[in-house]
């Protein structure tokens, strides 16, 4: 459960600067400490990027209102809006959380980036992360992975969260290419993990077993594509449905006990992880080599 936050404080500017948004930001932490009445906590641990185009700009700030106290840190927020004219919008806050007697805070940064300031994220996100912290980035939606705007995110972050379940279609193939130049998490991989825990317990004598997997796509193609790497043969094609089910040797197995895990709770498990997932990684390539 989540806290009210204790003290916020705001501020909005059209056709703002980088080092307005800095100067506007040093304020507002000023405010904060004056209205707590004692100095509060700026313990941030990261730098966290949500590109969110327009259409998942509002599904992207619900999530990051439910994730609250959990990762203090600078989030930026960036909405591109590429058809519009040049220039850049901002909306800026400062959350601060009770932790005792205290306070936490993080920031806030929300950037409508307009017109070919939307092509050209690096030079505005750049001058705005926290030295010597981890970057995250949460891509919401498709990525455009042959996109300026796409290469010039992946060439400044330490982690890219995408979900893969958000996708037209699966592209495994491209998001592979990715893992050479950055740690990659799919919540869509996730939310397999008690399958792949309850399929754990058949071993080994699921290597010898037809296996049948249903299920909604990302999720299905993942859990198939990871059984296929683990026990090095070909697991038949997956039907697309609502929840997956797994049938072993033709019968069908029990679902799991899962969590009841929010986007917030999903995406927070991801901000925890560091290193690169090389199982995850075996699976991704073999989704896309089948």
């Amino acid at each position: 459960m989540t806290s009210a936050p204790l003290i916020e404080e705001a501020w909005t500017g059209e056709n703002v600067t980088v080092s307005e948004i800095e100067r506007e930001l040093a304020r507002l932490r000023d405010a904060t400490s004056t209205a707590g009445g004692q100095p509060n906590l700026r313990t941030s641990v990261m730098t966290h990027i949500a590109w969110a185009p327009p259409d998942w700009k509002d599904v992207a700030e619900e999530t990051l209102a439910g994730m609250a106290e959990r990762h203090p840190s600078r989030t930026l927020l960036l909405v591109p809006h590429a058809d519009e004219p040049d220039g850049i919008d901002a909306q800026l806050s400062i959350r601060c959380f009770p932790v005792g007697d205290r306070a936490v805070c993080s920031e806030v940064i929300e950037l409508v980036l307009r017109g070919t300031r939307a092509l050209a994220p690096a030079s505005i996100v750049l001058p705005l992360l926290i030295s010597d912290l981890p970057v995250f980035c949460r891509w919401r939606g498709e990525p455009a992975f042959d996109s300026v705007e796409f290469d010039q995110m992946i060439g400044i972050v330490d982690r890219l969260v995408v979900d893969s379940s958000e996708w037209s279609e699966p592209r495994y193939d491209e998001l592979q290419a990715v893992f050479g130049r950055t740690a990659v998490s799919d919540i869509a991989w996730a939310r397999t993990l008690p399958w792949r825990i309850e399929l754990a317990r058949y071993w080994p004598g699921i290597r010898e077993q037809e296996i049948h997997i249903r299920g909604p796509l990302a999720e299905a193609t993942l859990l198939q594509a990871w059984l296929n790497a683990r026990l090095d043969r070909a697991i038949r094609p997956v039907e697309e449905g609502k929840q997956v089910s797994v049938r072993l040797g033709g019968e069908k197995l029990p679902s799991p006990r899962e969590a009841d895990l929010s986007p917030s709770d999903l995406l927070s498990a991801e901000l925890d992880r560091f290193g690169r997932d090389p199982i995850y990684e075996e699976a991704v390539r073999a989704a896309a080599a089948s």
